[in-house]
């Protein structure tokens, strides 16, 4: 690690290690947290049931956690899209080499479009996790929180040659809503903190803290 004078011994135990798909709770003052840890194929009833329950326990603003995610199916960031934004908006842009661009638009129930939301993203946020970063940033004006993400924007097909092996292509790449490119550059958050070593230590996530303090007075603004 760039900022280590020494090496560092770390004592590793051989384990499987399941990955959740969703986890989320109910903070004070209403605040629905959600740790999103990937985009496969189980995230969207997951994150209905989520929201739903959310929604039923008076919630009055969303923290949408994607540090650490890298991503997964396209198509399920644009139907997660679908719960903050109208339908119609543009979720994210495909461009191909040509210059010819596809708009990805959500088509969901919208039923969290009008509660604020903060969304935390890292160096670890990828793929998936950054269209629909972008798309929140975007079209709702959603501060992200955190640390630039990784900047995975391309889109590959595979084509499989006579002699039965396969070659992996990009063929395009995404783009924000608003047209910035994603791969190579990542997302700047809105408001930069950073994660140390020592909070992780001391179990300390400023982080998380910016972005309930900021969520908090956005929600006071919104019921004034």
């Amino acid at each position: 690690r760039e900022d280590w004078q020494e090496a560092k011994e770390f004592k590793v135990t051989r384990k499987i290690i399941v990955v959740p798909t969703l986890d989320w709770e109910m903070k004070p003052g209403g605040i629905a947290y959600v740790q999103l840890y990937n985009f496969n194929s189980n995230a969207p009833s997951l994150f209905y049931q989520a929201s739903l329950s959310a929604l039923l326990k008076g919630a009055n603003g969303v923290i949408l956690d994607m540090r650490n995610n890298p991503g997964g199916f396209l198509d399920v960031a644009v139907n997660l899209a679908g719960w903050f934004l109208d339908r119609g908006d543009i979720v994210v842009k495909e461009r191909l080499h040509s210059g010819e661009e596809r708009e990805l638009r959500a088509n969901g129930n919208s039923a969290l479009r009008k509660l604020p939301v903060v969304v935390l993203v890292n160096g670890g946020s990828a793929s998936a996790s950054e269209i629909l970063a972008g798309a929140l940033r975007d079209n709702r004006r959603a501060k992200l929180v955190g640390e630039k993400t990784f900047g995975k924007g391309t889109v590959q097909e595979i084509d499989s040659l006579r002699d039965g092996s396969s070659l992996k292509i990009s063929i395009a790449e995404w783009l924000t809503p608003n047209g910035d490119t994603i791969n190579k550059k990542g997302i700047a958050p809105d408001v930069e903190v950073k994660l140390t070593d020592a909070d992780v230590e001391k179990k300390y996530d400023p982080q998380l803290e910016k972005a309930l303090e900021i969520l908090e007075s956005e929600i006071l603004i919104s019921k004034s």
